[in-house]
């Protein structure tokens, strides 16, 4: 249970609620183990009356008296078995709570290289059936664990103390079933584990079928689709029913142990009966004490598959919850940003692929700047926003900030000091509203409307049903690509950052509007630090500084007029863009 050992700081967080939780199942528990000493006492009575050892009355008296205890004893260990489930059962849905967010929080301070290197559905899985295992183990567990420690530690030396021939014989196959428990539990502990991580290859691959519904349609592979899922599905019932197999001996194994410990009672007491030894109640007595641990000698071998099972999803959320971020935060003091931009002979290589997307770069962008990156696919103009935003850590050389080195400055100030524009425009399952409000929390509607404008996507916008309350499907499918474009440049502007970051943002608009939004652009992002990265040369005609690259390094740089004058890729590239638009 080493891996388990993560969750002794949650113990110790709610010590408290799980202390009382665990003193009133031990009440509870002990307040059980009063009916079968009276039925004893009842039989007993009985027995007296019928010999004419005791009279009528006094009989109806006692057992009336030995029917209300009984009785109140039962209420009691309800109520309390009820308090029971509110402590401790609450203690496992805070520890849930509190792990998911753990491994949330975790999962946001990883690199990007993290979610190239793992699945979707991988990660999802350990967040939510992982911790659901886990969840098991730090309530219901303890909980039954508790009552079947209690019963153990109470019935043994009480039935030893009345009747130790007796017990010895009726506890006499407890033993073998711990040894059966303990070569059970190994291999569940190993199934268990492979059952967890086919659930997670599962739903990576529900989550990407889901997520690409709309190219599955395109190429009518839907045929293909259900074919891997099935056999995926063939696969997860061939490991579950491993899993279940072994599951399966538990409880027959204990009811037939179980079954024979009641013979042996019935047995060895009715001997020791008719030897005088002990009476009939007694024997009486013993049944009740069997059939009391049968539930929790049963409950063993489920605890023991809920710990099994729990360790090997823990196993699971270590693994990710023990990996570093590549990227660390360093600097803790506040710093104003104010937009200036160095590169210093920066190499960058990325670790997935070894590609060598940045070699020996090096440029000065005053604050307020506007500047334009253009080149190839695969020239590294993307690698470049991401390292002014700080995704990854440059391979050799350096980046700076107002003339501060990249890695001494808060991330979390440097990251709220940028509006970026993915290429990929993002958007959530939200309305537009909500989407366009990501860039500003506290926007007022009026805000909204006005940036909306200034990305010329309002009119787009009123065209819909719920205009401004609409809501978009998942990963905002229900727009096309020029919409997503301007919604996610809306987003940006009006967080009003130090620094812009538009990653090829205008791809997917017409040129008029292109246009349009560029000029906007120039508007709003005055005094601002700007980059723009495109393959269209009219993005790049009106910006201060134009860097032209190749191949991860930088052909040429300056104004649209100075590149423009000589020959060199810029000017042909504007002089092919000219020709095609005039035609």
């Amino acid at each position: 249970m080493k891996e388990l050992k993560h969750l002794n700081k949650y113990f110790k967080k709610y010590w408290l609620k799980l202390l009382i939780g665990i003193v009133i199942t031990i009440f509870a528990r002990l307040f059980q183990l009063v009916m079968p000493s009276y039925v004893n006492k009842i039989i007993t009575v009985v027995e007296q009356y019928l010999s004419s050892a005791i009279a009528k009355e006094a009989a109806k008296e006692q057992l009336s008296l030995f029917i209300l205890i009984i009785v109140g004893a039962a209420l009691l260990s309800g109520f309390l078995t009820f308090l029971m489930r509110q402590t401790i059962i609450y203690v496992s849905r805070y520890i849930e709570y509190d792990l998911k967010n753990e491994i949330f929080d975790h999962y946001q301070i990883l690199s990007l290289n993290f979610y190239k290197k793992n699945r979707t559905g991988d990660l999802m899985n350990r967040i939510s059936e992982d911790v659901n295992q886990v969840r098991l183990y730090a309530g219901p567990a303890i909980m039954y664990g508790i009552q079947t420690l209690t019963l153990f530690a109470c019935l043994i030396p009480l039935m030893f103390i009345k009747a130790p021939t007796l017990a010895a014989y009726t506890l006499l196959p407890l033993p073998i079933l711990s040894v059966l428990i303990y070569k059970i539990s190994k291999i569940i502990h190993k199934r268990s584990t492979v059952v967890q991580e086919y659930l997670s290859s599962l739903s990576t691959f529900t989550q990407e079928v889901f997520s690409g519904v709309s190219v599955i349609k395109a190429y009518a592979l839907e045929p293909q689709t259900n074919t891997e899922l099935g056999q995926l599905a063939i696969e997860g019932k061939d490991k579950s029913m491993s899993l279940a197999k072994v599951n399966a001996w538990f409880f027959p194994l204990m009811v037939l142990l179980i079954g024979i410990s009641n013979i042996l009672v019935i047995y060895i007491g009715g001997m020791q009966y008719i030897n005088g030894e002990i009476g009939v109640g007694l024997i009486a007595e013993f049944i009740l004490y069997v059939n009391m641990l049968t539930w929790p000698v049963a409950i063993v071998g489920w605890l023991t598959s809920i710990v099994q099972r729990a360790e090997a999803s823990q196993k699971r959320i270590n693994e990710f919850l023990n990996e570093k971020p590549e990227l660390e935060n360093r600097e803790s003091r506040s710093l104003q940003i104010k937009g200036k931009i160095t590169f210093k002979n920066v190499n960058f290589t990325y670790e997935d692929t070894n590609i060598h997307a940045i070699k020996d770069l090096s440029f000065t962008i005053n604050p307020g700047e506007t500047v334009a990156i253009i080149g190839k696919t695969g020239s590294g103009k993307s690698t470049i926003l991401d390292l002014v935003a700080r995704l990854y850590d440059v391979s050799s050389g350096e980046i700076t900030i107002d003339d501060e080195p990249i890695k001494n400055i808060n991330l979390t100030d440097l990251r709220k000091s940028i509006g970026a524009v993915p290429q990929d425009a993002f958007l959530f399952s939200d309305t537009i509203k909500n989407n366009i409000k990501f860039g500003k929390f506290d926007a007022t509607d009026a805000e909204i409307i006005a940036i909306a404008k200034q990305a010329v996507v309002h009119d787009n916008i009123m065209g819909f049903s719920k205009q401004y309350e609409t809501v978009l499907g998942e990963r905002g499918i229900t727009l096309s690509g020029g919409q997503k474009q301007r919604i996610s440049i809306a987003r940006a502007l009006l967080k009003s950052p130090e620094i812009y970051l538009f990653d090829d943002c205008l791809s997917a608009v017409d040129t008029e509007t292109e246009e349009e939004i560029l000029s906007n652009l120039k508007k709003a992002s005055t005094h601002k630090t700007t980059l723009i990265v495109s393959h269209r040369v009219s993005s790049a005609i009106n910006a201060d500084k134009i860097l032209v690259l190749e191949n991860g390094e930088l052909l040429q740089q300056g104004t649209h007029e100075d590149l423009n004058s000589i020959e060199g890729y810029y000017k042909a590239l504007y002089q092919n863009q000219l020709s095609k638009k005039e035609n």
